[in-house]
């Protein structure tokens, strides 16, 4: 029998992220699981100078990581009160990266996440964090789609595709 003791829960603080945590409370109540809220923040770097490179701004990082340890709290106190168990984390780096990284660190059985967050045109050009966990990661990924996300059709995608290569 599958046992699912570990459900992690990605979390970038769009409407889409939350809907998926609404959607993994009931899957941690049934299971008697325990959900982790993850939130990555993608590292400040600013480019300096030709001479040095690019420069890092861990002042910022530091900003981002406590606002989102907050945030994580209230959100985390809101829908899963008495509900599930649930803790959280902040991790930086690479969104794709640190969720496939944590899942297998903090032996996630499951992770739940929302098909789009605030990646918004880099997604439909180079694929979205969602598509690169679920082809990487090394447990059972279900994806959440929004009810308010548009369908883009293949015909829009290759016309934006188009079109950036037009700007160039």
């Amino acid at each position: 029998m599958v046992t699912i003791d570990r459900i992690l829960v990605p979390i970038d603080f769009s409407s889409y992220s939350k809907e998926a945590l609404q959607y993994a409370v009931p899957f941690a109540r049934k299971f008697k699981a325990e959900l982790i809220l993850l939130h990555v923040v993608e590292p400040a770097i600013y480019p300096a100078d030709f001479n040095f490179g690019q420069v890092g701004i861990p002042s910022i990082e530091d900003e981002l990581r406590s606002k989102a340890v907050d945030e994580l709290n209230k959100l985390a106190d809101k829908e899963t009160k008495r509900r599930a168990r649930s803790s959280i984390m902040v991790r930086v780096g690479k969104p794709f990266i640190e969720i496939i990284t944590t899942a297998k660190e903090e032996n996630i059985d499951l992770i739940i996440m929302a098909t789009h967050g605030h990646s918004g045109i880099e997604q439909i050009l180079f694929g979205s964090t969602a598509e690169r966990v679920v082809r990487k990661a090394h447990c059972p990924v279900l994806t959440v789609r929004s009810r308010e996300m548009p369908e883009i059709t293949v015909s829009q995608k290759k016309k934006i595709k188009a079109d950036k290569g037009k700007k160039k």
